[in-house]
């Protein structure tokens, strides 16, 4: 919950002031610390004194990665270096890494956010939970852990790359709770499942995110553990994990917005959508010393809604993500999510949902195949009626997407698995322009 001075359950109303006040301050503090800042407002004939309040925020310019990038290293930080106590970063791999900062203040409100949604998830100081995100540059190890620590919870900062040793640690010690990527806890699921070791578990909640998951992966893997799986969503240029994650009712993504603003955009006008539409969703940092940030474009695609929840939070919710603007492929003339592909896939009860979307181009022909794992209990040495069953999937993905793709189902522990963020799409397209000197 969000509390006001009376510890009650923040209002609507109480909310927008608040946000309203701080949006105010964090203006006036961009431009007189930021050069970036300063720098585009003038260029928009606007003074701080112009923001009266989030009525006013699409008077402000939007940021964008290649803004970070651009001034790359430590360009858009807001205090001096000497009053950075930590710096974390983006892996790089699809261009010059984001450098991200935090004083001291930004790493106790990071902690405080992310023991908000732990908290939200069912987990408390009697818990034992593992915190399975890599440890490092990647805000996820470090940002569980400190909130984890926050709440007063035994953490075991497992981080990855050993699932044995997780697992053992695991059983061992009686976890309660875990905190990793849904599809690396699916990958622990079958490994346990294997061993028939699920039931030992202590485990009773699972707090998810780095990537993106669809319901039915999330029912599965309550399923097959017998747990509560709850999805926490962050990401490093607004803070990192605990921006928003969700309650015991699933029904959208609680936004920590007394420290970030929400809005969703129309990702072709950028103007500002009413709630419930579907849109790029967009973050202001209200209490950020370190990196503010001023309408960060996250190119997440979801919708808001600002009605009380069932649980009783008056905090805004984020529907589950569509997809990302940037992840959307064209096959066809048709717009393709990955996580369509999965939904689809998950619709069939023989398929598990490790999955491969490979796009090429052949002939001036985009082709598309999805190679998806059948479950264990559907594999023998001869698999009976497969050619029914590809058939099967290749008419669900027709209905769903309205594509005809190649579907190659294999064998189950055939596809790579991954401790950090999973892969699910090659596409050669990009190549063939290369052969083709396009």
């Amino acid at each position: 919950m969000i509390w006001n001075e009376n510890k009650e359950c923040m209002s609507r109303d109480e909310m927008t002031a608040l946000q309203s006040s701080r949006l105010v301050k964090i203006v006036d503090y961009v431009y007189h610390n930021v050069e970036f800042y300063r720098k585009k407002m003038q260029k928009l004939d606007l003074m701080p004194s112009d923001i009266k309040g989030v009525e006013d925020i699409a008077k402000l310019p939007f940021t964008t990665k290649d803004d970070l990038r651009d001034n790359y290293p430590f360009g858009l930080f807001a205090v001096p270096k000497s009053q950075i106590v930590r710096v974390h970063a983006s892996s790089g791999t699809t261009g010059k890494a984001t450098v991200v900062g935090y004083t001291r203040r930004d790493l106790d409100v990071w902690a405080e956010c992310v023991a908000r949604c732990f908290t939200m998830a069912g987990v408390s100081r009697e818990d034992i939970i593992q915190v399975g995100y890599g440890y490092g540059l990647f805000t996820g190890g470090l940002g569980a852990h400190y909130g984890a620590e926050k709440i007063g919870a035994m953490v075991v900062p497992m981080s990855t790359g050993n699932s044995k040793k997780l697992i053992a640690m695991m059983l061992d010690f009686g976890v309660s709770a875990i905190a990793c990527t849904p599809s690396y806890l699916l990958h622990i699921a079958e490994i346990l499942e294997k061993e028939n070791k699920i039931g030992e578990l202590k485990l009773k909640t699972a707090i998810c995110g780095a990537e993106p998951w669809t319901e039915k992966m999330r029912l599965e893997i309550e399923n097959k553990l017998h747990i509560s799986a709850h999805d926490i969503y962050g990401l490093s240029e607004v803070m990192g994990p605990g921006v928003a994650c969700d309650c015991s009712f699933h029904k959208g993504l609680h936004v920590c917005e007394d420290h970030f603003y929400p809005e969703i955009v129309s990702s072709d006008t950028l103007k500002p959508v009413p709630d419930g539409t579907t849109g790029e969703l967009v973050f202001t940092t209200l209490t950020k010393e370190g990196l503010p940030l001023i309408r960060y474009r996250t190119k997440d695609l979801t919708s808001l809604d600002r009605s009380v929840c069932e649980c009783g939070r008056t905090s805004a919710r984020i529907s589950r993500f569509k997809g990302r603007v940037d992840d959307m492929l064209i096959i066809r003339g048709v717009n393709v999510f990955p996580s369509q592909v999965e939904a689809a896939l998950l619709e069939v009860e023989e398929l598990s949902p490790h999955y491969m979307i490979i796009v090429d181009r052949i002939n001036n022909l985009d082709t598309l195949e999805i190679q998806v794992e059948l479950k264990d209990a559907y594999f023998s040495d001869e698999i009976r009626g497969l050619e029914t069953l590809t058939k099967k999937v290749g008419h669900v993905i027709n209905q769903n997407l309205g594509l005809n793709a190649k579907i190659k189902i294999v064998e189950p522990q055939t596809l790579n698995r991954s401790d950090g963020k999973s892969v699910h799409v090659i596409d050669n397209r990009k190549i063939y322009q290369e052969n083709q000197g396009v």
